[in-house]
């Protein structure tokens, strides 16, 4: 009888003949153990092979037992999210679920672990968010729930836990449940990340975000873990429904005299640079080979310090800070949050306006004070770099000014989604400061390639 064990993050398989291992092309032997041996994601695949093939097998790799998971308060779902859950269970419930920020994901996944009835880890990329979903599914299910991160580690039934705790923890604790949720999913992918999926045998997965699509095109790895792209709903279809009605406002702002001189030939150097070694952004290696070659020479480091000099210009250009001024004069009444690409230019606005910043050096007891007082309406005004990105519920903002941001479709489409969380009698309006005559203007057009921008005004 063929015998299946958890090992490490992988599955260990005995007693399983050459000729019957040909048939599972997962499978690799492994001299060692003198067993055949898989990456436990494998584990759902084998099984229900095995079980088709008819052929026996002792299975003590699962260290897991279905649950009576039931929920505390009665939810009625949005119809959205009645058909998502449906395509996700026809999907043999595993796949991709792809809802705006503010559309419900939290809800759709409370319904998922409902019906699965099993053991249930949700990986996050924060703390915040970690303690967010803990929150919220406290409150559905009453159970005990688990918490790994944070300097918690504690495994319960039902367990929240960062990406980089899950990492730690999956090479001994993979075969413990038997539904993987994953959410703001485009980071697992990553070199690192992609082991919590990948080590775990987990055969339900759920995968939850707002932009599934990466620049490296490892989205595809993320289909492959978790299964393909089941359900879609983009922010158009749920504006002024389940999401708030809003505009996106586009600046273009002029640099100084001086800001311009510096801009040219900053940037001039770094093209000369460029086109004299023959560097293609548009090859998959582009950047990476800009990067190498730079790095040899004192010209190479001179290009790559004019590159980042033309970014800070444009990024950050003093005439910025008087549209940032007049637009929080416009909307003194509302809920702000003023985004950064960097920290440097979030300090700088913080400091010359008095306001509250949040980075990634902000401490965790300092971050959910800031937070408590905007939601409280103590603080009007937030600015933060990046750490708002993604995750932290703001619902009572309304506004969010980008003085700048990279070149990513998802980072844009989430700071637009940071301010989209219905309210009655709410618009919300996100204005986009560019810098004109630079390149900001052309990572401001690839912004442009989601749905969500294509309702826009531009102001000169």
């Amino acid at each position: 009888m063929i015998h299946i064990s958890f090992d490490k993050g992988t599955i260990l398989i005995s007693n399983i003949s050459q000729t019957q291992a040909n048939n599972y092309p997962f499978l690799k032997w492994d001299k060692r153990v003198s067993s055949f041996r898989a990456m436990a994601y494998h584990y759902r695949n084998l099984i229900l092979s095995l079980r088709k093939d008819q052929i026996e097998y002792l299975d003590v790799a699962k260290d897991f037992l279905p649950q009576n998971f039931s929920l505390q308060i009665k939810i009625e779902p949005r119809p959205y999210q009645i058909q998502a859950l449906e395509a996700w269970i026809n999907q043999q419930s595993n796949g991709v679920v792809v809802l705006p920020t503010g559309a419900g994901k939290t809800v759709l996944a409370i319904l998922a672990i409902a019906k699965i009835q099993r053991p249930t880890l949700v990986h996050v990329p924060t703390i915040d968010l970690m303690s967010q979903w803990y929150e919220v599914l406290l409150k559905f299910f009453g159970n005990k729930i688990g918490l790994l991160g944070g300097g918690y580690n504690q495994l319960e039934n039902i367990t929240v836990a960062t990406y980089d705790s899950a990492l730690i923890h999956v090479p001994q604790k993979g075969n413990k449940f038997g539904f993987l949720i994953f959410d703001e999913c485009h980071h697992l992918p990553s070199e690192q990340m992609q082991y919590t999926a990948t080590s775990s045998i987990a055969p339900f997965r759920l995968a939850l975000t707002a932009t599934p699509e990466r620049a490296d095109g490892k989205e595809k790895l993320l289909y492959e873990l978790c299964g393909g792209i089941c359900f879609q709903k983009d922010i158009k279809e749920l504006e002024g429904k389940t999401l708030a009605p809003y505009e996106v406002i586009t600046f273009e702002v002029e640099m100084s005299e001086n800001e311009k001189k510096l801009y040219q030939e900053s940037r001039q150097i770094y093209l000369d640079f460029i086109r004299k070694n023959n560097i293609n952004f548009q090859v998959k290696n582009g950047w990476q080979q800009f990067i190498q070659l730079s790095s040899r020479s004192p010209e190479g480091k001179e290009a790559f310090s004019a590159y980042l000099k033309q970014k800070k210009l444009s990024q950050s250009s003093a005439n910025k800070l008087n549209y940032v001024w007049d637009i929080i004069i416009k909307h003194r009444t509302d809920r702000i949050l003023i985004f950064t690409q960097d920290n440097e230019t979030a300090y700088l606005i913080g400091k010359s306006f008095y306001l509250p910043v949040l980075t990634h050096h902000t401490k965790v007891k300092e971050r959910e004070q800031f937070l408590s007082l905007f939601r409280q309406g103590i603080y009007s005004i937030l600015v933060t770099s990046k750490v708002l990105n993604e995750g932290v519920d703001v619902p009572e903002a309304n506004v969010a000014i980008v003085v700048s941001g990279s070149g990513t479709v998802r980072e844009h489409v989430q700071r637009l989604g940071r301010i989209l969380r219905a309210k009655e009698g709410k618009k919300a309006i996100l204005y986009e400061l560019i810098s004109a005559g630079t390149s900001e203007y052309f990572v401001n057009q690839r912004r442009k390639m989601h749905s969500a921008y294509e309702k826009r005004t531009l102001e000169l």
